[in-house]
């Protein structure tokens, strides 16, 4: 579902981008062409919007025509060209066929005339006037284009739509910047629980240690003890066999005394035999 929704965010913004740059595009080129003499082209091409039927039926009013800069050296009666005049006393650009060339002194000047027109154009061109050499139509386009050029046009074609396009690129970002927050609050709460686990495991090793020594100490007193009772074992029984080899000797020095006092009794009683 996530990666429907996004593939469909995408192709809406690619879509609205489009259309945004495209009706820029063109409204640009239509008023930078009303405005003033000059003529705005996109890569050599300059869209027109068809204003009669003086061309019908090759053009109607209404269709949007592309021209292409040229060398007027190369035009050739019977071309298609656009070239500055002046209609109703304003400047205008008008688009007819060229069905004469002259030249007088090395300059060529041509007559134009509408493919509906019964008379020629009364104004001949020189080559200055030429803006471009007629291409190709889009039928109907350039009721699309003139509606872009006007105000309303301009506000609801691209106006509106751009404002549109920045409140849902706000909304993404703010959605964005909420899954990011919310992300990131979760990383800090996997972060303080693993810090949470890890002082848990820090504290259960130190106090499996502190058994550990605590054992180890008891162990050692244990062993001190025992060596202690050992030591003092060791002692009494040193002393218990010193003591009765003490007695032993002195048992032994009381017979020889006796045997003695016999010795000599006998002696005397010897002595009286005789």
């Amino acid at each position: 579902m996530s990666t429907v929704k996004k593939a469909a965010s995408i192709v809406i913004s690619v879509v609205m981008w489009i259309i945004i740059l495209i009706a820029a595009l063109f409204a640009f080129t239509t008023l930078a062409t009303k405005e003033d003499g000059s003529v705005s082209n996109l890569a050599g091409f300059t869209p027109l919007t068809v204003q009669s039927d003086s061309m019908a039926p090759t053009f109607d009013e209404n269709d949007l025509i592309f021209i292409q800069q040229c060398d007027p050296s190369s035009l050739q009666v019977g071309d298609i060209v656009t070239f500055h005049a002046i209609i109703d006393n304003q400047y205008a650009l008008n688009t007819h066929r060229i069905i004469a060339i002259n030249e007088v002194n090395g300059l060529n000047s041509y007559t134009t005339k509408g493919d509906n027109n019964e008379l020629a154009d009364q104004h001949v061109i020189a080559d200055g006037d030429i803006v471009g050499k007629y291409v190709f139509k889009i039928p109907y386009l350039g009721k699309v284009i003139d509606f872009l050029s006007s105000t309303w046009g301009f506000l609801i074609v691209i106006v509106v739509p751009m404002l549109l396009f920045f409140i849902y690129q706000v909304y993404h970002l703010v959605i964005v910047g909420m899954n990011l927050k919310r992300a990131m609050t979760e990383e800090d709460r996997m972060k303080q629980a693993e810090a949470i686990v890890d002082r848990e495991q820090a504290q259960s090793v130190e106090s499996e240690r502190a058994k550990a020594e605590a054992a180890r100490a008891e162990a050692e007193a244990v062993l001190a003890e025992a060596k202690r009772l050992k030591a003092e074992a060791e002692a009494k029984l040193a002393s218990a066999n010193s003591s009765e080899g003490t007695e032993s000797g002195s048992q032994s020095g009381g017979s020889g005394f006796a045997d003695s006092e016999s010795g000599s009794t006998d002696s005397g009683s010897g002595s009286d035999l005789k």
